[in-house]
């Protein structure tokens, strides 16, 4: 039985009227005539999921997509449709982009009826599901006899999601289904076969307000016809994707996009091959910049009775752009108030958590530990080092550019002379041109850039300490090299500077330096030289047995999937092994002590292996990383079992460990009079 004819069996407990039948005309004129989009589309299998049951609906979550399925072969069957009923996965994208290992999603959310689809708000803290009508965990029957199905929303808590809530425009009369929230999350998209309609289901929105949710709003006939559109998915451009099997297509269900983002509805177009076969298509998402998603499709040729396909496209589908907004850019001087011309201008958007998207702005900084362990973590890159400006100040100080709208955006000001200033900025909710006022503090300093490498090589050494001593006053500034062997201090005007770096296992290197003359806008170089005791020391610019402890990687309540935007220590160490080819490490994860011993055993075990997948998405060669998990085997304070500890004392337990199990870098040696590497023994 197709996927739809289920549906409607659900939706409709199997009472269709004549005129609600399918209308769909296979004429490939009629395509043509309905807009069909031609472009050059690349489907794939996801079977890595797919099971010989029902996988449909994705949506993005996270690292992964969570999906609706009903491949548990043993549970309670729903008799209408012969399968057991629909719950929710989650899965994570491997390098490819392509969705792997599935595994139940949450335990509150998942009950003994259906649940799915669902919808998530951007930061993930809220889920709209489709659900059967449930009371005191039972589902409830109308006065037909018919349990219908409803829309509900819940919050993420610290285990699972909590605070589970029928929507109020639900009905025991009739069904609401296929959340789907707009970006912003002041709409709330669904399809329902409420009185009033144009058909069988048809699509509806409600407004977000102060006091709670409007009532619904039909999309009207150019939208929704008499057979059924079902399956909505919003677009931040403004682009309404659906399935439906009324406005004539290939036949089943067909996907259609109309621009709903202005006051008046656009023509509704159907996508076409490959979206569309003459099977049922349904439950599309996309990317943001409409050149890769996902569908599900009852088309031959798939592992089970529905699948999930990833699509590629060479250019994005989406024909509809939001109005970028025009912005200016003021920079001036905060001491005198006057703008300042020649600014360089970077523009990085930022992701939910506060970090800049993309692994080019940071730089990896390793910094040991009251323990004698390492600590891991992303520093920000110079300003000369983040690439070409996006815009420059002219005379008058000002420049122009574009922003997207309900965007975070991170803007980093550098000019000579002055310190770089940044300012956070969001467009969230703003629709008219927008002005960016920034001042800049003048440099009282001059600028240093250097870099701590090994007597005789192009080696550089990491986590290198430098000691930076004022030889007038005395004083001393402390700094570690990053993990490339570099640091970057700016020192004030006038002095002579002894710039000393050591390692252990390195005899202290010794430089010199002067600001005696500088200027605020010169940057000086310097260089310090380490001799290594032995050439083995070299190779090992990380000693084989270091562990770096990793103690901010989250992961949802009690699952062991990492939390997008919440994995920069992982992202500052796939940064440090591209640094390193060499590199070959253990993952090891614990968790705290609460839940059985077992349980934590297996939890921290499947955690390590999630930390591995994220770093193989970062494009680590799998074979560089093993994994293992501790459970509770480890605990670093008094927190074990039956003692009570706050929810922080528990949190010190609960970390990834990275043992440093190999490392060889090759080093090559400018060799001179004497051996720099004879440590005097001959």
């Amino acid at each position: 039985m197709k996927l739809f004819t289920m549906i409607i069996f659900l939706l409709l407990a199997g009472a269709m009227p004549a005129q609600q039948q399918s209308s769909k005309s296979k004429s490939s004129n009629k395509l043509y005539e309905k807009g069909e989009l031609n472009r050059q589309v690349r489907l794939y299998d996801c079977s890595g999921i797919n099971s010989p049951n029902l996988d449909f609906s994705p949506v993005y979550y996270q690292n992964g997509i969570v999906f609706v399925s009903s491949r548990y072969k043993s549970g309670p069957v729903d008799q209408k449709i012969g399968e057991t009923f629909f719950e929710l996965f989650y899965a994570e994208f491997d390098s490819r982009g392509l969705p792997q290992s599935p595994r139940p999603f949450s335990l509150s959310i998942n009950s003994q009826a259906h649940e799915g689809p669902v919808t998530f708000s951007k930061d993930a803290n809220l889920i709209y599901f489709t659900r059967n009508n449930i009371r005191k965990g039972i589902t409830k029957a109308n006065e037909r006899g018919d349990v219908v199905l409803k829309i509900y929303e819940a919050r993420r808590g610290k285990y699972d999601w909590e605070q589970v809530r029928e929507l109020p425009f639900n009905s025991d009369d009739y069904t609401c289904v296929h959340p789907a929230l707009s970006a912003d999350g002041s709409r709330l998209y669904f399809s329902s076969n409420m009185p009033g309609g144009y058909g069988g289901m048809d699509l509806y929105y409600v407004e977000r307000r102060s006091d709670g949710w409007s009532q619904p709003i039909n999309l009207g006939p150019e939208v929704n016809t008499p057979s059924n559109e079902v399956f909505p998915y919003m677009h931040e451009s403004g682009t309404l994707f659906f399935a439906s099997n009324g406005h004539g297509g290939l036949g089943g269900l067909d996907l259609y996009m109309v621009d709903i983002s202005g006051d008046v509805v656009g023509l509704v177009r159907n996508l076409g091959q490959p979206f569309n076969s003459s099977f049922d298509d349904l439950g599309l998402i996309i990317n943001e910049e409409g050149t890769r998603g996902f569908l599900a499709s009852d088309r031959p040729g798939g592992k089970g009775k529905d699948d999930i396909y990833l699509f590629e496209s060479d250019q994005s589908i989406i024909e509809t752009r939001p109005e970028a907004l025009s912005t200016m850019v003021i920079a001036y001087d905060e001491r005198t108030n006057e703008r300042i011309p020649g600014v360089d201008v970077r523009i990085f958007q930022r992701s939910a958590d506060g970090t800049i998207e993309g692994n080019d702005f940071y730089d990896v900084e390793l910094l040991p530990s009251e323990n004698g362990d390492l600590l891991l973590k992303l520093v920000r890159k110079d300003a000369g080092n983040l690439g070409e400006p996006v815009i420059r100040t002219g005379i008058n100080g000002e420049a122009i550019t574009e922003l997207k709208p309900n965007k975070n955006y991170l803007l980093l000001l550098s000019r000579d002379g002055y310190e770089n200033a940044e300012l956070r900025f969001s467009t969230e909710g703003e629709t008219t041109s927008q002005t960016i006022r920034v001042p800049m503090k003048p440099k009282a300093c001059t600028s240093v850039a250097g870099t701590v490498k090994v007597e005789g090589s192009d080696t550089r050494v990491p986590n290198a300490l430098v000691r930076i001593v004022n030889e007038t006053t005395g004083t001393e500034e402390l700094i570690r090299t990053k993990a490339n062997g570099t640091f970057d201090i700016c020192l004030p005007f006038g002095h002579e500077y002894a710039v000393f770096a050591e390692k252990e296992g390195y005899t202290r290197g010794l430089s010199k330096v002067s600001t005696t003359g500088t200027n605020n806008a010169e940057v000086l170089n310097v260089e310090v030289r380490l001799q290594p005791t032995k050439i083995e020391i070299a190779r090992e610019p990380i000693k084989e047995g270091s562990v770096i402890v990793m103690e901010n990687i989250y992961y949802d309540f009690d699952q062991y999937f990492i939390r997008k935007g919440a994995a920069s220590e992982l992202d500052a160490l796939a940064e440090l092994m591209k640094l390193y080819p060499s590199m070959e490490i253990e993952l090891v994860a614990h968790t705290d002590s609460r839940g059985g011993e077992a349980y934590n055993l297996d939890l921290s075990l499947k955690r390590a292996e999630s930390a591995k997948r994220y770093l193989v998405q970062k494009g680590i060669d799998a074979s560089r990383i093993k994994a293992f998990g501790m459970g509770e085997a480890e605990i670093r304070n008094h927190c074990v079992d039956g003692v009570p500890c706050t929810d922080e004392e528990h949190q010190y337990n609960r970390r990834t460990e990275v043992r440093i199990t190999h490392i060889d870098e090759p080093v090559k040696v400018e060799y001179k009079p004497g051996n720099p590497f004879d440590n005097g023994k001959g």
